[in-house]
């Protein structure tokens, strides 16, 4: 996966993204990120999805692939003005994406912004569970979770913390920030078994945790699926690719930077990663990556320096020892004046640049922007 471009899709008028090892996408609500990366998983994956489908009985051709991907009723964001080109291949019609190919493994592994949804009353819901208008991406999702959880921790019942899954780092960070030294369980709830949290004497159910914590158990079963240690059930080395979207729903800032690091690891570990964000703190990493790469000190030494945005001293600069041998790159989706959108690459995030998309990091910093000169000019007078 290294390029994607697009025209006339849904709301998007054009989008030309070459993904680095990390890249980050921002924008407004509703500027088609998400159509965006569900058709870059589409494109990618199509073979081994359309096999997907039909074992789940959709019989699948060219007239109801995209409601059966994008959800019912989504088939028209293609139209016969769309044109896709992915790492040089084209595709003019939704026929062109019926590929004759063997179906293999799916190599990008989704993280949906719908995720609580996967697991809305405690337990991960089967593929089979979701109706037609759900997309592709939150049914499978999903249903990988609920594979894993059943038979991939090999029968242990502790989803948090456990010792193989992720660095002492993050488990302290994302306990101290989230879960505040309580413990993540399954138990038998009615004959199924649901998750509850343990802390300070109490047995939480689900539906009773706070919104942070029931956003972020999906997404840590997800960097459970492609991390650690490998499992019977799932071949972790299949997926070449992380897309993941809103990383940050519910969560503060502190535990934004746990995620963050985390997915650091992911890129080091040799994954290419596609991060779509409406937080400032993943993009006030990218800035001072960006400069601390152009500088003349060491990649020891800017690592080390890179390390105490995450207070992770007591683990040393070695955590982050191989980022600076990878592309970070980062695109802004803008709406025009016709409501239509296209895609500016603001990889520098330059806040002398004149175009505005880059220096307001795609819309990120323009009320922070605005509240300094406020104040500057108030302060003056």
């Amino acid at each position: 996966m290294e390029t994607l471009k697009v025209e006339n899709f849904g709301p998007i008028r054009t989008a030309d993204v070459t993904f680095g090892d990390l890249t980050f996408l921002v924008g407004a609500q509703a500027s088609g990120k998400s159509l965006f990366l569900e058709l870059a998983k589409l494109v990618e994956d199509r073979a081994a999805i359309i096999a997907n489908l039909k074992k789940y009985n959709y019989i699948i051709n060219r007239n109801n692939l995209l409601d059966a991907y994008f959800g019912s009723g989504m088939a028209a964001v293609w139209t016969s003005d769309t044109k896709v080109a992915f790492d040089g291949k084209a595709f003019s019609s939704v026929t062109s994406l019926m590929s004759k190919n063997e179906a293999g493994e799916e190599k990008v592994f989704y993280v949906p912004a719908q995720r609580i949804f996967s697991i809305s009353d405690g337990r991960p819901k089967a593929f089979s569970e979701f109706d037609p208008t759900t997309p592709y991406t939150l049914r499978q999702f999903s249903e990988t979770l609920r594979v894993f959880m059943s038979v991939g921790l090999g029968g242990n019942t502790v989803l948090f913390p456990v010792n193989n899954r992720l660095k002492n780092l993050q488990k302290k960070s994302f306990d101290g920030s989230i879960f505040h030294g309580g413990k993540v369980v399954m138990e038998d709830d009615n004959g199924q078994r649901k998750m509850r949290l343990k802390t300070g004497g109490m047995n939480i159910p689900f539906m009773t945790w706070s919104a942070g914590q029931k956003e972020f158990l999906p997404l840590l079963m997800a960097f459970y699926c492609v991390s650690g240690s490998p499992v019977q059930v799932m071949n972790k080395d299949q997926y070449e690719c992380v897309i993941i979207e809103e990383p940050e729903m519910g969560l503060h800032p502190q535990a934004i930077m746990s995620v963050l690091l985390e997915i650091l690891q992911l890129v080091q570990m040799g994954k290419k990663v596609i991060v779509s964000t409406h937080s400032t703190v993943p993009l006030e990493f990218v800035w001072a990556f960006n400069i601390l790469k152009k500088s003349p000190k060491s990649k020891k030494e800017a690592a080390a320096a890179l390390m105490k945005l995450f207070d992770g001293s007591a683990e040393g600069p070695g955590m982050l020892s191989g980022i600076f041998g990878k592309d970070i790159r980062t695109y802004a989706f803008v709406r025009n004046d016709d409501e239509t959108v296209t895609s500016f690459d603001i990889t520098s995030l330059d806040a002398f640049d004149e175009n505005k998309e880059v220096c307001e990091w795609g819309g990120l910093s323009s009320f922070a922007t605005r509240a300094s000169e406020l104040v500057s000019e108030y302060c003056d007078g």
